[in-house]
């Protein structure tokens, strides 16, 4: 891929050394830190996209471009600060995605497998719900006035996005169909049920789930012949509906697919409902363009109908099917679910700003993905390595996984890959264990940050900083001394440079 002026580029050194003095200039700039206040937030939560996943997809995002691809930079690799987040839950070293999302959401660790209460909780255990509740940052974001949104590629009461307004001690309780009758009868309530009940004015809820929200054996009405999808509901309530009823004189709408979505204009909507699967959305390379919006488009119009807030709001924005790209050893559906994520938040930074608007991008955890094989520059992040196993004598992909479903014997040998089609969408990259799903990975994850306190996420923290940092840079939750500290006269902190000048001139000529 690399072009015979950039090959002479990489060989002169002052190609280099100018490279890096245009770095630590910008670098200089961040002497000045942002101590505004956040008017608004948002949390771009990449699903299992630890650093090696990171990489890979930069180096994905140039190939695609016809670059060698090492050099590019993601939306996320051009924030200012990074630091990295310790990922374990309260009983876990390697965690899970609901445990996790309580942490980055509610500013507790809790146990895996629960959302929105904490440590006290015991997963499954619906007696141990009461008292044990925690509360999020979006709850914190609504209760100061500010609107609210969720938008995710998986099911809206999936574990990620259900930790913002769920109390729940099994994350799989996605509908009352999907309860033990002794969690019923003891008073807990589902996922979605909650969603619509908890927080009942949350702005905007884009995702997948439409079959958790129907009661059971509703046909569905994308697939209304695929009985896989009907509703699963046994209290026989519409979550749609009751929602659609109670917001319907409140410029509130509800869409089943893109092109409803994308007709409506925001300045014409104050809630909106999305569901445009019945589970999850489909994967990036797979979805249907006529039918379901990509995750850019629904940033897209989310925060086109959130910023109309004085106050600000709070986004969570889930890229949830990288995490199930690498379960199912897919690195390619998973790394191209991370290029688009990386899109949307290239959507995102056009339609904010950074003197008034926190943007946090980060993980829950990584996987036990890889890639290595002493690769040449440009290689296809897909492709082989350029030698073969000095022990087998066959070639290997330099996407590896430590376990999952790609581990494979052809007569008693590891599969020869030269013999498959390794660079297709659904190729399962071999593993070194043999299991039907891959799983997590335990090392700490990144957090790239931009705009106001963002220089707060720095070194090496616990995952549940994150949101008291989001809170402390918006005046919300319980660190608001600060704020109220300035409000007797404007902070020149709380401004735009421009408008800080402009003041200083006034008040000098007074």
């Amino acid at each position: 891929m690399e072009t015979s002026s950039a090959s002479l580029l990489v060989k002169d050194p002052d190609f280099w050394k100018e490279w890096a003095q245009r770095t630590l200039k910008n670098a200089l700039t961040l002497q000045d830190l942002n101590k505004n206040v956040a008017k608004n937030i948002i949390l771009f939560l990449g699903d299992g996209m630890g650093v090696p996943t990171v990489t890979a997809a930069r180096i994905l995002k140039g190939q695609m471009s016809g670059q060698n691809g090492e050099e590019t930079q993601l939306e996320m690799d051009k924030f200012p600060y990074v630091a990295l987040s310790k990922t374990y839950n309260t009983n876990a070293q390697v965690p899970d995605s609901a445990g996790t999302a309580t942490a980055y959401l509610c500013g507790v660790k809790a146990n895996e497998g629960t959302v929105g209460v904490s440590a006290a909780a015991v997963r499954s255990q619906c007696n141990t719900t009461q008292g044990n509740e925690v509360k999020s940052i979006l709850k914190w974001a609504k209760d100061a006035g500010k609107s609210v949104g969720i938008v995710t590629t998986t099911r809206v009461n999936h574990a990620t996005p259900s930790a913002a307004y769920a109390h729940c001690v099994d994350r799989d309780w996605y509908s009352d169909g999907d309860m033990p009758p002794e969690a019923l009868q003891s008073g807990c309530k589902d996922i979605a049920r909650q969603l619509f009940e908890n927080i009942p004015d949350i702005n905007v809820i884009m995702g997948g789930g439409r079959r958790s929200m129907y009661p059971r054996n509703t046909p569905d009405v994308e697939y209304p012949g695929d009985k896989k999808h009907n509703g699963t509901r046994k209290d026989g309530r519409n979550l749609v509906a009751e929602w659609t009823d109670r917001v319907k004189d409140k410029k509130g709408y509800y869409a089943w697919n893109r092109k409803e979505l994308l007709s409506l204009n925001p300045n014409d909507v104050d809630y909106l409902l999305g569901l445009f699967e019945p589970g999850d959305l489909p994967y990036e390379l797979e979805r249907n363009k006529e039918t379901d919006p990509s995750l850019t488009e629904m940033v897209d119009v989310a925060i086109k109908i959130l910023r109309k807030n004085e106050r600000g709001f709070y986004l969570l924005v889930e890229g949830g099917r990288i995490d199930h790209g690498h379960h199912e050893g897919k690195a390619k559906q998973a790394l191209h679910e991370a290029v688009e994520m990386d899109r949307a938040i290239t959507r995102a930074g056009l339609l904010t700003s950074i003197y008034d608007t926190l943007t946090v991008v980060t993980a829950d955890h990584s996987h036990v993905f890889s890639f290595g094989g002493y690769t040449p520059r440009g290689n296809s992040i897909f492709g082989l390595a350029p030698i073969v196993s000095d022990v087998d004598q066959k070639p290997f992909t330099s996407i590896l996984y430590g376990n999952g479903p790609g581990f494979k014997l052809v007569n008693g040998t590891r599969e020869n890959v030269s013999t498959v089609h390794y660079e297709q969408n659904n190729y399962q990259a071999q593993s070194a264990v043999p299991l039907s799903m891959e799983t997590h990975g335990g090392e700490d994850v990144a957090i790239f940050s931009k705009g106001p306190m963002a220089h707060l996420l720095h070194g090496v923290q616990e995952q549940h900083y994150i949101p008291h940092v989001m809170a402390y840079a918006a005046c919300i939750g319980q660190n608001k001394d600060h704020c109220r500290a300035n409000s007797g006269s404007p902070s020149l902190s709380h401004i735009s440079p421009t408008l800080a000048f402009l003041l200083s001139v006034k008040w000098l000529l007074c």
